[in-house]
């Protein structure tokens, strides 16, 4: 029976290695037949190492290891953000501020002011060519490493932005199984994150840097659970200055810090919050200058009024405005659903019990989610946040969306770029419908052990 199972995970490595492979260096992503296919084959091996295979913990670290170095020289095939990354960097190397300057400008006036500029806009598209940078400092920290690494090779910016990519996973599963210690849960969850097929691909394959986010997000978690806000404060900073998604989280903070001492309480949970603000603003000054903020800000503000994709309750408000008013709203729609989302943040902030690591943790995914599930703008790599949170939870339900947000790349087979929105319908019917099955069966074992 032993030999078996060997042989067995034996196979289903290899054939892993081979689908990753494929998709590293073969895949077409407006062949969605073929994506498609090799996706969902993948998510069999992951399912048989994370039940059979659980207790060995050094072999799925090194298959984890393993799948993501498969794309370390392979060029990303279902994203052109990277190409983004690199022109930043290379921006800071020489000396220029990224986020001052459009890449269409240099462009237009016919004047390269970095290696491969050319070769670098085409990649990135007009769209993102034609808007102002949006990536906090500690990320633009990583675009500069890539641009140290190697300034004249795509290839070699390209394996510098997916070391730091891969080293930040590894991080996530060192601090990842502390917290699941910590919490007395099985220490193999960590594996639903590191060996998510849409985890490698999203992020190692893909070059999207929520790796490096959630790395200091996981670390900081593991430094409020130890009692050492102070330190804990810095760390999320980092992660904020990755990605600027952790603010949401915040108020969230606010009973696990009063839920001793009041007063105390109060004090530490504003004095948490002004650490991560201030050392945020101070991680800005280097690209200081009068008109950053309205640029950053114009930027920042793109994701709620003009960009759509993958949506699912906005899509159903967008319909009935249309239906009613006879247009388009999302500009009214993007203006509204950051309202809604902080009021739904503030309402779990203080009438829910976010006491216990697991109540903070939970609050944290259902924040997030509750912020996702509203969005205008929902690309697939937004996910990787509800993964690695619900594997500190008993909520299963990102680690199906995983499987299923893969349609919404259907859209990339259609040129012009269209959605089917009936692909989208069945991804967020498959989610929701699973979501209120497990909420109903978490309310029946609370029923039960009462």
């Amino acid at each position: 029976m032993l030999l078996h199972q060997k042989n067995k995970t034996i196979i289903l490595s290899s054939l892993s290695v081979l689908i990753y492979f494929l998709m590293a260096h073969c895949l077409d992503r407006s062949n969605f037949t073929q994506l498609i296919t090799q996706y969902f084959i993948l998510f069999i091996p992951f399912l048989y190492f994370i039940k059979k295979e659980k207790n060995n913990v050094t072999f799925l670290v090194a298959i984890a290891i393993i799948f993501r170095l498969i794309f370390l020289t392979a060029i990303p095939n279902l994203s052109q953000d990277f190409y983004r990354f690199i022109w930043d960097g290379r921006m800071m190397l020489k000396g220029l501020n990224p986020y001052l300057h459009l890449p269409e400008t240099f462009i237009n006036q016919g004047y390269a002011p970095i290696n491969q500029a050319t070769e670098l806009y085409s990649g990135m598209g007009a769209l993102n060519g034609s808007h102002y940078t949006n990536y906090p400092p500690i990320n633009q920290l990583n675009f500069f490493i890539a641009a140290l690494f190697n300034n004249s090779s795509i290839i070699g910016s390209i394996i510098a932005l997916r070391l730091q990519i891969i080293l930040a996973d590894i991080g996530i599963i060192y601090f990842g199984k502390k917290i699941l210690e910590k919490l007395k849960l099985p220490v193999h969850n960590i594996f639903l994150y590191a060996l998510n097929p849409f985890i490698i691909i999203e992020l190692t394959g893909n070059l999207h840097f929520e790796s490096v986010m959630l790395f200091f997000l996981v670390w900081s978690l593991y430094l409020i659970l130890q009692k050492k806000w102070s330190l804990a404060a810095l760390i999320f900073s980092l992660s904020v200055a990755v990605k600027l998604i952790p603010l949401l989280f915040l108020p969230l903070f606010y009973q696990w810090f009063t839920k001793d001492e009041k007063r105390k309480g109060i004090l530490n949970f504003l004095s948490f919050g002004a650490i991560i603000i201030g050392i945020n603003m101070l991680l800005f000054l280097p690209f200081l200058s009068s008109d950053l903020l309205d640029k950053y800000l114009s930027s920042v503000g793109l994701w709620f009024q003009k960009f759509e994709f993958n949506a699912s309750l906005y899509y159903i408000a967008r319909a009935l405005g249309t239906l009613f008013r006879g247009y388009n709203e999302i500009a009214i729609i993007g203006k509204t659903t950051p309202v809604i989302v902080v009021i739904f943040l503030l309402i779990i902030t203080l009438f829910r019990k976010n006491k216990s690591p697991q109540q903070l943790i939970t609050a944290l995914l259902i924040g997030i989610s509750f912020y996702y599930f509203t969005t205008t703008t929902m690309h697939p790599w937004y996910l990787t946040t509800l993964v690695i949170l619900s594997v500190f939870t008993n909520y299963r339900f990102p680690i199906v969306w995983s499987v299923v947000i893969v349609l919404s790349y259907q859209a990339y087979a259609n040129i012009p770029w269209k959605e089917n929105l009936w692909l989208i319908a069945l991804e967020y019917l498959v989610v929701y419908g699973f979501l209120l099955w497990e909420i109903l069966q978490i309310k029946k074992k609370s029923l039960a052990i009462k």
